[in-house]
């Protein structure tokens, strides 16, 4: 297997697990943003959002839904940070989402990289038209 992840799913390799059931696992990030930083992966091997059936859409992200309250209640967060990446900046190609908690003053950046803007309503205009087209 060479998949990580599903490495850390079947258990031959260690990780301090937060939840495990049968659509999901989660476990604390080895190279966490702030302490509590949580992965999120389905159980079986799915590359990218856009890789995951339908039908495990909704159940993968209610227990995104419950990390994300989870981490915030028991370490005392303000907020939290629930994120994804698919193929640039994914460091492992298996889907995880990163739940991380927030505070004001911890550190964190925004979303980690600079804004840009659009030229004019017209621009936008014609970038939501484009992305309406592929939808």
């Amino acid at each position: 297997m060479a998949c990580v992840f599903c490495e850390i799913v079947a258990g031959w390799r260690p990780a301090h697990v937060v939840l495990d059931d049968e659509i999901a696992f989660a476990f604390l990030d080895a190279r966490p943003l702030l302490k509590g930083h949580t992965l999120l992966v389905p159980r079986q091997h799915y590359e990218t959002f856009a890789d995951v059936p339908g039908d495990l859409v909704g159940p993968l992200f209610e227990r995104a839904q419950r990390l994300s309250r989870a981490v915030e209640e028991a370490l005392g967060a303000a907020g939290s940070f629930v994120a994804m990446n698919n193929r640039v900046s994914q460091s492992v190609p298996h889907l995880h989402v990163h739940v991380v908690p927030r505070n004001r003053g911890d550190g964190l950046r925004g979303f980690f990289w600079p804004r840009t803007r659009y030229a004019d309503d017209a621009e936008a205009a014609e970038y939501a038209a484009r992305l309406r087209g592929a939808l």
